[in-house]
């Protein structure tokens, strides 16, 4: 095999791999503020509802998504077990609801920009001009 080929081979196996994800960002409302990670942790966990004075409204992405895996593992240090064992619990206990699951980010970003105080969290490459990014990790 010459080293022409051996090059040519190369470039086809790494353009059949598939592209790295991009980072998971934390979008909001225009009228959400930007805010930490720990705050973004506070809020998909039901101990916040209001930022500087916005009350929050949280969505999520539908369970097994690549965005929501990498989200909780990224942000609240979670997996899906994890988080809906938690929700299971804050339910029975009266002490709120989980955000409400959206099925793409097309979903999530028509919410947030329609919804007061609305924030949700998609991959970075799906970010579109005029987006309120309220925090990245």
């Amino acid at each position: 095999m010459t080293l022409l080929s051996r090059i040519m081979t190369l470039c086809m196996v790494l353009m059949a791999l598939p592209a790295s994800a991009a980072d998971i960002v934390v979008i909001g409302n225009s009228n959400v503020p930007k805010m930490d990670v720990l705050t973004v942790k506070k809020i998909y966990t039901g101990k916040f509802i209001a930022v500087a004075g916005v009350s929050v409204k949280p969505v999520a992405m539908k369970p097994g998504s690549q965005e929501r895996i990498r989200f909780l593992k990224e942000f609240l240090d979670q997996d899906e077990e994890k988080y809906d064992a938690y929700w299971t619990v804050r339910r029975y206990i009266g002490k709120g609801t989980p955000p409400v699951d959206m099925d793409a980010a097309a979903d999530v970003i028509r919410y947030v920009l329609i919804t007061p105080g609305g924030i949700g969290y998609i991959d970075a490459a799906e970010l579109q001009p005029g987006l309120n990014v309220v925090t990245r990790k």
